[in-house]
Parts: C-alpha cells; structure tokens; sequence
C-alpha cells in the first residue's frame, strides 16, 4: 500500500491496530502515523513481537482496507 493510501486511511488503520493489539494508546499509534516502519519498531518494543509477526499483522489490516 502507498504512502497516500495509508494517509489517507489512517482512521481506519488506527482503529484495526487498536483491535489487534489492545494494549496500544492512541498516543503510541500517533507517534508513528504514517511511518510503517516506526509503527512496527514501536509495536514490536511494546508487545515483545518479532518484527515479522507485527509485520504480518500490519498487512494483514492493510489488506482489509
């Protein structure tokens, strides 16, 4: 998925996230809005997750979208 789809879809992206991973505050999903890369570095300090599993995870709600 492009940067601009993801933009633009980032409401629902959080709300995904938020039912994926429970644990998550909207503080966490914010700071990495729009930067995959930083939401998976985050998501995997976080949750203890090796990076593929929340990669998967994050593609898996992408594919949704």
């Amino acid at each position: 998925m492009d940067q601009d789809r993801i933009d633009g879809k980032w409401t629902e992206i959080k709300g995904q996230l938020r039912e994926s991973y429970g644990d998550l505050t909207d503080d966490d999903i914010e700071e990495a809005k729009g930067d995959r890369e930083q939401l998976i570095g985050k998501l995997q300090q976080k949750l203890g997750e090796t990076k593929d599993d929340v990669r998967d995870t994050i593609d898996r709600i992408l594919a949704k979208i």
